[in-house]
């Protein structure tokens, strides 16, 4: 089974970690192998950067995204309205 989950990438020595969004076999490690990198997420400086149309690949493929990463994408997906609302708003 693949899952789309976080594989930590940083400095361990300054606990400066940032993470890639992966699609991943299940049976892998956390930072192992993985099939296709979908995003990066640095929790420090609040980047968040998705391929939505990758991850709509994977999840139709059975892909299942880790509780983590299902937070991250609806997180994506409300200031996204947020944003056109505003846009829709000003003009």
């Amino acid at each position: 089974m693949v899952r789309i989950r976080l594989a930590k990438v940083g400095k361990p020595k300054k606990k400066k970690y940032h993470f890639r969004i992966v699609a991943i076999d299940s049976k892998k490690p956390r930072d192992g192998r993985y099939l296709e990198e979908l995003g990066y997420y640095d929790p420090s400086k609040e980047l968040l950067s998705l391929k939505k149309e990758r991850i709509d690949y994977w999840m139709s493929k059975g892909a299942v995204p880790s509780d983590t990463v299902k937070r991250l994408i609806e997180r994506l997906i409300t200031e996204t309205k947020e944003l056109t609302e505003n846009r829709h708003e000003s003009t």
